[in-house]
């Protein structure tokens, strides 16, 4: 244990109440100490020195009576902040109402911080900043405890995936733009690589050479190619250059950060612009392709891209074929490829021609399959009746298919025996089912003649008997037209009559509709047409009535002029009063024959 002495003869009293226990006056003392402490005032910056560091506090003496305390985060910025380092101090006050000494590091760099910002501009000094947090586009610092905007993009000169890596750090920046009206600062850390990364470029550029082969690193994929980083300048594999086969996006082939081998293509000193590539690292699939494949070959592959042309298969990494739509099925209407495959799909074809030396290829999934048009005269010869699908109209005909691959012609002509058809559209429509025989084999031009109305016996003959020439029929009227009106005389028969044999007896026309006698003045079998007249149905009744009075007049005439010879043979037995009975009776057979005549 310690021992504590004492001094007993100390008088306490006279301590306390000044009665000379020191030396020299107590005034002498207090200003002889007075003497040892700086004069601080209030809202001074002064110099201090750090005294004590700890996880909370920083301890600064000032040379006043006490020492200040200030929180370590205002020492962010400088993390290196040790025990001996002279910093600046804002005076808040000199004694709190704990008699401790005041003191603000930040007030203090805040007050300087503005000129030293712009001296650090125009010096084009590097200054050291600490980085707070993010910010929309970038990140905010304490540069000398004013807050500075860095831009993303001013971080590094390559792109930054990851922002947060970087809150809390201590970097060293540039400031490149300040606003004095709205005193915002914008500082770069990029600006301080650049130039060194400038004289990088400038090296490098001057030792390559078309064909050299380099590691380098995948600095950023877009969709048109992957930039890589050659150790201080950026090269650009184009999307192209990257496989011999299809590549859909660059991230396929590459990934990030990916550590890879490139041979220069090409560049240019002046744009700085290096071009890249990775393909050309191995040889190309068409030089590994298997020297016995021949046309006439069946091989495999993957549909990689359509078109409505046709589609391109890869038969082998980087090796592709096209197969023209015209290949794909023995069907000679027109389609789209897209109906008979997809990307993705595995197909097997047929090679029909191969030139290595072009490296082109195509191929055909038609020839797998029989051509339908081997046996087309022992499969349909002519009379064969079948079923075909209407596919489309001319103002001709109608084309149908009899099977995949099989197409055949109805003219409009023979579609129907009684039916005139203007357009196959008023006959029967697309994807209909039609009845069909074989009129006719163009085997080398692929074409069948097809007929509908053939599968029945014509039945203008029948027809000819039943509306023959000067027979008259009752029949209603279907249509009018600018030249006469349009008769329906049966099921399926129809006939014309013109505009001038269309008047009724009152002089007025009939309407649509309307049923009249008509007369048949004309039949023609070959053109199928029917003329009619209803006008003479009616002037040839007047005709007829008129020509039975005058008969009916001359044989009275006849049967007078008879009586009369008899009279004149007896005239010599003839009596006075018979004489004038003769002579009316004279009188009257002359008035007759003036009459008839």
């Amino acid at each position: 244990m310690e021992n504590i002495i004492s001094n007993e003869n100390f008088d306490w009293n006279a301590f306390e109440n000044d009665l000379g226990v020191y030396d020299q006056p107590k005034e002498d003392i207090a200003a002889a100490y007075d003497k040892t402490m700086s004069n601080v005032a209030v809202g001074e910056v002064v110099e201090g020195t750090v005294t004590a560091v700890t996880k909370r506090e920083v301890i600064v003496n000032i040379g006043y009576k006490s020492e200040g305390i200030i929180s370590i985060s205002e020492f962010r910025y400088n993390p290196n902040l040790a025990v001996g380092d002279k910093i600046e101090v804002y005076v808040e006050s000199a004694e709190d109402k704990n008699g401790q000494l005041n003191l603000s590091h930040k007030k203090a760099r805040q007050l300087k911080s503005w000129d030293r910002v712009n001296e650090a501009l125009e010096k084009d000094e590097i200054i050291n900043g600490y980085i707070k947090c993010r910010t929309k586009g970038g990140m905010i610092v304490d540069v000398f405890g004013i807050e500075a905007f860095l831009p993303g993009s001013q971080i590094d000169v390559k792109p930054i995936r990851d922002y947060d890596v970087y809150v809390d750090k201590t970097m060293e920046f540039k400031v490149v733009k300040i606003n004095q009206e709205f005193r915002n600062v914008v500082v770069s850390h990029k600006a301080l690589i650049e130039a060194e990364l400038e004289a990088q470029k400038q090296v490098i550029m001057s030792k390559l050479e078309k064909g050299q082969i380099l590691e380098g690193t995948v600095k950023n994929i877009t969709s048109y190619g992957v930039f890589v980083d050659l150790g201080g300048v950026d090269g650009l594999i184009h999307i192209t250059d990257l496989s011999w086969g299809r590549v859909n996006h660059p991230e396929e082939i590459v990934a990030l950060d990916q550590k890879i081998n490139v041979v220069i293509l090409d560049f240019d000193d002046q744009k700085k612009r290096i071009a890249l590539g990775l393909k050309q690292l191995t040889p190309h699939p068409w030089e590994a392709l298997d020297a016995n494949l021949k046309v006439g070959d069946k091989v495999k592959g993957k549909v990689v891209v359509m078109a409505d042309y046709g589609a391109f298969v890869e038969i082998a990494p980087g090796v592709e074929g096209l197969i023209h739509v015209s290949e794909m099925s023995w069907s000679q209407h027109l389609r789209s490829a897209q109906e008979f495959m997809k990307v993705g799909d595995e197909v097997e074809a047929v090679i029909l021609t191969l030139d290595r030396e072009e490296r082109k290829m195509s191929l055909g999934i038609k020839q797998l399959t029989p051509d339908p048009w081997e046996n087309i005269e022992t499969k349909y010869p002519v009379g064969t009746k079948c079923t075909a699908k209407v596919r489309n109209f001319t103002n001709f005909g109608v084309f149908v298919e009899i099977e995949e691959g099989i197409d055949g012609l109805i003219h409009i002509s023979d579609l129907s025996w009684v039916k005139k058809v203007k357009h196959p559209a008023e006959f029967t429509q697309v994807g209909a089912d039609i009845d069909v025989v074989v009129l006719e084999i163009d085997k080398e031009n692929r074409r069948l003649s097809l007929g509908h109305k053939q599968l029945e016996e014509n039945p203008w003959n029948e027809i000819e008997s039943k509306f023959a020439v000067d027979s008259v029929v009752e029949a209603p009227i279907a249509k009018m037209t600018e030249k006469g009106a349009v008769v329906t005389l049966d099921e399926d028969v129809e006939g014309f009559c013109p505009t001038r044999q269309l008047t009724k007896e009152d002089g007025s026309m009939p309407k649509v509709g309307e049923t009249l006698s008509f007369k048949v003045i004309e039949f023609s079998k070959a053109t199928k047409r029917i003329t009619l007249s209803h006008v003479r149905t009616y002037e040839e009744a007047k005709k007829a009535e008129i020509a039975a009075e005058k008969a009916e007049r001359r044989a009275a005439a006849d049967a007078t002029k008879s009586t009369v010879k008899k009279i004149n043979a007896s005239v010599e037995k003839t009596t006075l009063g018979d004489i004038a009975g003769l002579a009316e009776l004279k009188s009257a057979l002359e008035a007759a024959e003036k009459e008839e005549k």
